[in-house]
C-alpha cells in the first residue's frame, strides 16, 4: 500500500512507534519543501518571489508548503501559492505571477493533479523564463531546470530488510516508519543556459545527473 501521510490516514499511531500491523518506508517528508527552496536560491540567487504549485487537499503537500513558508524569511523570498485543480487554474496563476519581477517556481510534489499537467507547468516556466525546481524525478525526462526527490529504488531495497525481519518474528508495531535517506538531484544544463543562469560549482558537485 502507498500513502502520503501514514499517521493522518490512520495506518500507524506515529512514525517512531507504528503500534499496529503496518510499518514501512516513506517516499516523502515535509522538510523536502525547504530543500526545494534552498536549491532554487542556489541556482537563481536573484529570485525574491516564488510561486508554489501544490494541491492544498493533499496533507503532505500542504505540509511541504508549510516547510517552505517557515524557510522563506531566511531566504528573503515572498511566497505565492498556486492551485492545481485544473490546467486553466495553473495557467492563470503562473501567468499572473510572471508579470512581477524576480520570480521563481517550485512544484511541491508529484500528486496526480500535478502530474496530469506536468508538461504544461514546464512549458509555462520556460515561456515566462521562471527558474523552477520540481519535486519528482519524472520531470527529468522534460526540459525542467531541476528536479529533486527521494530515491525510490533505494527505499524499496531498504524495505527488503523489514520483510526479512518480520519473517524472522519481529512485529511491525516495533519497526519505525523510516524517512528517505537518499535523494537524487537532476540539473538540466541546457535549460539553465537558456535562462541565462550559471550553475554554481557547489551545486554541480551535488547533482546525481546533469543533462546537457
Amino acid at each position: 500500500m502507498t500513502t502520503i501521510d501514514p499517521v493522518g490516514s490512520g495506518l500507524v499511531a506515529s512514525l517512531a512507534h507504528p503500534g499496529g500491523n503496518a510499518t514501512g518506508f516513506a517516499a516523502y517528508e515535509f522538510s523536502q519543501g525547504a530543500k526545494l527552496l534552498e536549491l532554487l536560491k542556489q541556482i537563481a540567487p536573484n529570485v525574491t518571489r516564488v510561486a508554489v504549485l501544490r494541491d492544498p487537499f493533499v496533507p503532505a503537500r500542504s505540509g511541504g508548503f508549510a516547510a517552505i513558508q517557515t524557510a522563506a524569511p531566511g531566504f528573503g523570498v515572498e511566497l505565492i501559492p498556486v492551485g492545481v485543480h485544473d490546467g486553466g487554474e495553473i495557467e492563470r496563476g503562473v501567468t499572473e505571477f510572471a508579470h512581477g519581477p524576480n520570480g521563481g517556481l517550485i512544484v511541491v510534489g508529484p500528486t496526480s493533479s500535478v502530474q496530469r499537467y506536468r508538461d504544461l507547468v514546464v512549458d509555462l516556466a520556460a515561456r515566462y523564463r521562471l527558474p523552477a525546481v520540481y519535486a519528482g524525478l519524472a520531470y527529468a525526462s522534460t526540459s525542467a531546470l531541476m528536479s529533486y526527490d527521494a530515491d525510490w529504488i533505494e527505499q524499496y531495497r531498504r524495505a527488503a530488510s523489514y520483510v526479512d525481519r518480520i519473517l524472522k518474528g519481529e512485529r511491525p508495531a516495533d519497526l519505525p516508519v523510516q524517512a528517505p535517506t537518499k535523494y537524487r538531484l537532476v540539473i538540466n544544463l541546457k535549460s539553465a543556459k537558456e535562462l541565462g543562469l550559471t550553475v554554481p560549482p557547489t551545486l554541480l558537485a551535488t547533482a546525481d545527473v546533469m543533462i546537457e
